[in-house]
């Protein structure tokens, strides 16, 4: 069937097609930013006020865009063990840095601290308690040469060949980091 427009002709075939392509549009739009506002987030969801510092030994870093995330396993004060459940599973923290991009700039990649290594960093934890996460701060993310685990009670910053990542400066704790 054909509709007459000023002396033209449109099929109404063409109308339905071109109709259904600005639908898919209109919903690959919507998809678009639906997925970016779940992949992203601010960090309101992290309590400011508080900063937990941990040498743990890390299990994995995922380089997501939106924000870099270093999995670790919590030591013990003696720097000897890594902290475990009451089942003997290891209690897995993670630390969320900025994107993977900034986060590059910082010296920051997944190459840079590979499982096993030994690493110090202070985080703000989440707000509401669930979850071992936190978020990072921006002041002192330190790697232990390998295999040099700092001595009893310290943290990466105080080993001899440590490197340091972002500021540069291990922040104080304001309050002891949970380890169960």
């Amino acid at each position: 069937m054909y509709l007459s427009l000023e002396q033209g002709t449109v099929s109404t075939r063409s109308f339905k097609v071109t109709r259904h392509i600005g639908e898919l549009l209109v919903a690959a739009a919507f998809a678009l930013s639906a997925n970016s506002a779940y992949s992203h987030h601010s960090f309101a969801m992290y309590d400011s006020d508080t900063i937990y510092n941990f040498t743990g030994v890390v299990t994995r870093v995922n380089p997501h865009p939106a924000h870099l995330v270093i999995q670790f396993v919590p030591l013990d004060e003696a720097r000897e063990k890594i902290i475990r459940d009451e089942d003997g599973n290891p209690i897995q923290w993670m630390v969320e840095l900025g994107g993977t991009a900034t986060a590059a700039r910082e010296g920051i990649s997944v190459n840079t601290f590979p499982r096993g290594s030994i690493i110090s960093v202070g985080l703000h934890p989440v707000r509401d308690g669930r979850g071992r996460a936190g978020a990072w701060h921006g002041s002192g993310l330190f790697k232990c040469p390998p295999d040099t685990p700092p001595a009893p009670r310290m943290h990466c910053d105080s080993v001899e060949g440590a490197t340091a990542h972002g500021e540069g400066v291990m922040a104080e704790s304001t309050a002891p980091a949970p380890l169960d």
